[in-house]
């Protein structure tokens, strides 16, 4: 692969006059004159180079007369730098920008400028530094690796989308001699990356022509066992029927990795999975009973898991006739395909069905594994406020490893409810209610997959303190229906406590430490420590304080947590460090 130096050094204004901390010379001597055999041009030009890199990286040099959104996160260039490097540019700020008004800055989104693919914040700094510089900074590595120890970070999934980002950016806007060079990187992952990795540099060589780069990525799926029902999914349809048509070609001279299906079992799969992306369980049933197919035949979960939507994969588990264990043409079960697509909702309600977080691939990789070589160090790490939305990759990752924990080393059960809360329905049901609130308040991302894993969305709302808090003070904690039964009360609040105890005990199973902490404050009877504005002045203050103090707490547990969580990361590293030698097998279907 191509080093990051060797990039720097074959796009820069100059090759020479640098520090040995990568800063740029900015003065030739005392009496300003260059010593002898100094290329004079090349010290020009990379003075130039520093000079224009203030303007990117000094404040106190911010002129910028146009913003472009990257992410959400609003970047200042310089029209007159962009349009006198770029051509695509020069058209866009010919054209005005309507998306300004009298005053301000033209605006530009960056998804509306790349409409292929996607061009990241840090991406697009790189870019927009050799644009002012000339010279190629090397690959940020939080967005360019992965967080598998056991990762070479040369050719996981960070590092290739990373690159398809820079070659998104140099292709929309005409930086040919960038082209030729991530063309060039792209082309030294394909045979090392896995086969699904390819896609997405197979989508950017389509959609920006490139030609040489397109017929590798199509050779590298013709000889793979990725099978029609993946391909048809995920490549436009004239890259599918080019790749198949290739696979047939390919036949008498060598066998294929794909085994050839019936072509009557084939429609019935097909239509099997046509059910499934159209939403309807009950007609993927009758097709089963009609056609005498089962669930497994088809890789119906299989499909479900990779391309449905989440309470779809649940309706089919609630079928009862899947195997969770069952693995597809690749050797991947369920939960490998589910941690290929990082869906938290998904993962959890296949590991509370038994689906095992410690099964490996035919190459070793087991779905923490999977899961941590998909995932980019800047996501995984991002710190998260309390009460904001967490990262969905690590999540994933999270409760995977908690799950492996549990499993290898579970302490007792703990009842959920304290021995100070009474047996009463009433008084469970208000501390279960209270309890999942004040989560839903810390840990929304967490607590809103817990309550999905045990259907508590489906039961209706009981009461609690911070239920009544969110409709005011006035009116009653209940909607009463007047012609509700005792029995008929009784059977309602029951499926309620239910769910709310199992969201609770999901909740311990893959956050105890957060768990804990919200047991001493319900058993310190801190509640009303929600309600800060209710007392007086000094009861106000006391509870404020205490209300940092539990948050500092939760906090803590937090990130307690999270180091539990990696303590499982080296012996699933270990185990994915040593793919299996020697294992061949004959391929049917990937779903």
């Amino acid at each position: 692969m191509e080093s990051a130096n060797e990039m720097t050094s074959s796009l820069s204004f100059a090759s020479s006059s640098y520090l040995s901390n990568g800063s740029s010379i900015h003065h030739v001597s005392a009496s300003n004159v260059p010593e002898p055999g100094v290329n004079l041009e090349n010290l020009s030009l990379n003075k130039l180079s520093g000079n224009l890199e203030r303007l990117l990286l000094d404040k106190e040099y911010d002129y910028s007369d146009a913003e472009i959104f990257v992410e959400g996160t609003p970047v200042g260039v310089h029209r007159c730098v962009l349009a006198a490097r770029s051509q695509f540019f020069h058209e866009l700020f010919k054209k005005g920008n309507n998306n300004s008004t009298n005053g301000d800055k033209p605006r530009y989104l960056m998804s509306d400028l790349v409409p292929y693919g996607g061009v990241g914040y840090e991406a697009f700094h790189v870019f927009l530094h050799y644009l002012y510089t000339g010279k190629l900074k090397p690959c940020p590595p939080e967005v360019s690796r992965c967080v598998d120890d056991a990762c070479a970070h040369d050719a996981c999934r960070p590092a290739i989308n990373y690159v398809v980002e820079l070659m998104c950016a140099s292709a929309t806007f005409q930086m040919k001699e960038l082209v030729l060079l991530f063309q060039r990187r792209l082309l030294n992952f394909i045979e090392k990356a896995l086969v699904e990795d390819v896609i997405p540099i197979l989508m950017a060589a389509f959609h920006y022509q490139l030609g040489q780069l397109l017929s590798h990525c199509i050779e590298r799926l013709v000889r793979s066992d990725l099978d029609s029902t993946c391909i048809d999914k995920e490549l436009p349809d004239e890259i599918s029927s080019k790749i198949k048509l290739l696979r047939k070609k390919s036949l008498p001279e060598a066998e294929s990795s794909v085994e050839e299906v019936d072509p009557i079992l084939e429609r019935s799969f097909r239509r099997i999975h046509q059910a499934l992306d159209s939403d309807d369980v009950e007609l993927v049933e009758l097709l089963l009973r009609e056609s005498n197919l089962t669930l497994d035949d088809a890789y119906a979960l299989h499909y479900a898991v990779a391309y449905c939507d989440p309470k779809i994969v649940k309706e089919v588990l609630g079928l009862g006739s899947a195997d969770l264990n069952l693995r597809n043409s690749r050797g991947y079960s369920v939960l490998h395909v589910a941690a290929r697509r990082k869906e938290p909702s998904i993962i959890m309600a296949l590991l509370t069905r038994g689906a095992s977080a410690s099964e490996t691939t035919l190459d070793g990789q087991n779905a923490v594994a999977i899961c941590r070589r998909l995932t980019r160090s800047k996501d995984y790490n991002e710190n998260t406020k309390q009460g904001q939305e967490s990262n969905k990759d690590r999540i994933c990752i999270d409760v995977l490893e908690t799950d492996m924990r549990r499993r290898t080393s579970m302490s007792a059960n703990v009842s959920i409810l304290s021995p100070s809360v009474a047996d009463d329905l009433s008084m469970k049901l208000d501390y279960l209610e209270n309890r999942v609130a004040f989560a839903r308040l810390l840990f929304p991302a967490e607590a809103r997959l817990a309550m999905d894993s045990a259907n508590a969305n489906s039961t209706s709302m009981y009461t609690g303190l911070l239920a009544s808090k969110s409709k005011g003070s006035s009116g009653d904690l209940r909607e009463v229906d007047l012609n509700e039964t005792p029995t008929v009360q009784a059977k309602r609040l029951q499926s309620r406590l239910q769910a709310l105890h199992k969201t609770v005990e999901t909740g311990r199973l893959y956050f105890p430490h957060c768990s804990e902490v919200l047991d001493k404050f319900l058993d310190d009877d801190m509640p009303d420590a929600l309600f800060l504005d209710k007392g007086t002045p000094e009861e106000q203050k006391t509870k404020k304080m205490r209300f940092m103090e539990l948050k500092d707490d939760v906090q803590k547990a937090f990130y307690k947590d999270m180091e539990n969580n990696r303590s499982v990361r080296s012996s699933s590293s270990s185990s994915s460090s040593s793919p299996k030698s020697g294992v061949t097998y004959k391929a049917r279907r990937k779903f």
